[in-house]
């Protein structure tokens, strides 16, 4: 099919579209044929700090913004989602090419922005504070008030709808933002830009500046005026932003990151279900995905039935063209993306796991990677415990529950987990017992708006979605007012 025409390739400041101070660009590859899709204005710490300006003007008191009814936040939000519906088609075809996502899976991710957007919207009006029976003449009431100038810095794997998101929670509490889309996937943060303006956000209220972590990044990061940072990556950065925080102004973190997610796959399961289930969990955008299934555990009564059905399941796996609806694997996100995923399968090949299908690169154009299968994997090899991102399945044998329960959870990560079982007590003894901000009992990748999302120890700090996601883009005040008398 022809390409989407590039519409926008500027940062977009103060609801502006301009150059970069520097007037340094970078180049945005299509990872389907490692070819030059076009050149994207590199914002780096001055653009940062323009940005950051418009959005600090944008939050005075006394602004448009912040003079505006929460109503009114929620209907701008409501008009945004109407025209990313309007524009659905576009933005999928824009991420498939920078993303090389296949189009049958960004058609789901990107058909689905539009009812984040009205959910979250309906927030606008209904955050509010409460009145405190407190002892004495006084009248004690709380308020919720927004934090001020978020800054959120996204990630390549999903970029759309994570700049989607983090976008709303911020504007649906009264917060202004500043966004740094990823450097491998700009372009549809930047068109997203376009309808902010289109939907009649006020100027400085949403700002998106491409760029490189190591400088608008971290630009973001270390601001003085930026108050809470939110950001998807990896455990590594997410390191980096908290001691950046750290050693400014003390600003607030919310980070999702890496995962080695357990899926515990019991004797008593359906195998079939639990094989498609479990080859899904883990191949879904060629395992670049931070929730991943991404160590398969599976009881040893029906282990080789289970290697066997899933090594001729990854065999079927069709990779290729992501623009071809036939086709369910694109390629990985760049040369660094591919060289990590073929180093790692090198290493569980040293450390003794059997290579049971898969294992090699196809082609020489693009970043493509066989869907590969190990069987015979133990705990202590990298490739059970750090996060590859990449399309090989690791399935590892166990005899029982107690025994899974605890190496499911002898992991630094703690983002998501799932279990395969007909037996209840069995899927609430692990759904209760593993140390993970999401768990799935037969079934995997669920989840709404509504939905709390976020890890436990490395995986991250806060929550995304539902009330609890809007507690990070919000601060609580006490009031406490002298009054002459009180009565009940």
């Amino acid at each position: 099919m022809t390409a989407p025409e590039i519409k926008y390739t500027q940062a977009f400041i103060n609801n502006e579209f301009v150059n970069s101070v520097s007037g340094k660009t970078f180049v945005t590859l299509n990872p389907s044929t490692s070819e030059k899709i076009c050149d994207v204005q590199e914002g780096d710490k001055a653009d940062i700090d323009l940005a950051v300006k418009a959005a600090r003007e944008a939050f005075k008191l006394g602004s448009t913004w912040r003079r505006m009814d929460a109503s009114a936040r929620g209907r701008l939000l409501l008009k945004l989602a109407d025209l990313i519906d309007r524009d659905a088609a576009y933005i999928r075809e824009l991420e498939t090419l920078d993303n090389g996502m296949v189009i049958n899976l960004t058609t789901r991710t990107i058909g689905g922005i539009g009812n984040d957007v009205r959910s979250l919207a309906g927030w606008a009006d209904k955050i509010h504070g409460k009145t405190i029976p407190i002892d004495g003449d006084f009248f004690c009431y709380t308020r919720y008030e927004p934090v001020g100038v978020v800054g959120a810095i996204i990630p390549w794997n999903f970029p759309a709808p994570i700049l989607v998101n983090k976008l709303c929670h911020a504007l649906v509490c009264g917060d202004t933002i500043v966004i740094k889309p990823a450097e491998q996937t700009p372009l549809t943060a930047l068109y997203i830009a376009s309808l902010i303006k289109e939907a009649g956000f006020p100027p400085g209220v949403v700002n998106i500046v491409p760029g490189y972590g190591p400088t608008a990044g971290a630009a973001i990061s270390e601001h003085m005026d930026v108050d809470v940072v939110s950001f998807t990556g990896s455990t590594e950065v997410g390191r980096l932003i908290q001691a950046a925080a750290g050693r400014t102004n003390l600003k607030r973190v919310a980070l999702e990151m890496g995962g080695k997610s357990p899926n515990v796959v019991f004797a008593d399961c359906d195998l079939d279900y639990a094989v498609e289930m479990s080859h899904q969990a883990l191949f879904l955008h060629c395992g670049q995905v931070c929730i991943a299934g991404s160590r398969t555990f599976v009881q040893e009564e029906i282990y080789d039935d289970f290697v066997k059905k899933s090594v001729a399941r990854a065999k079927r796996r069709t990779v290729g063209d992501p623009f071809d609806k036939t086709i369910e694997g694109g390629p990985q996100i760049d040369q660094d993306g591919l060289d990590k995923v073929i180093e790692m399968i090198e290493s569980g090949k040293k450390e003794g796991a059997k290579l049971e299908c898969g294992g090699k690169r196809i082609g020489d154009k693009g970043y493509f990677v066989e869907s590969t299968v190990f069987s015979d994997v133990t705990d202590d090899m990298r490739i059970a415990k750090e996060e590859i991102f990449g399309p090989v399945q690791q399935i590892i044998k166990f005899k029982t529950l107690e025994e899974v329960r605890d190496r499911a959870n002898n992991t630094t990560y703690g983002l998501a987990a799932a279990v395969f079982t007909k037996d209840i007590d069995k899927a609430f003894s692990i759904a209760n017992t593993v140390q993970a901000g999401t768990v799935w009992v037969n079934t995997y990748f669920v989840g709404s708006s509504l939905t709390p999302f976020g890890g436990y120890k490395t995986s991250g700090v806060g929550r995304e979605n539902g009330m609890e996601g809007l507690m990070e883009y919000l601060e609580i005040k006490t009031v406490i007012v002298k009054i002459p008398e009180k009565n009940s």
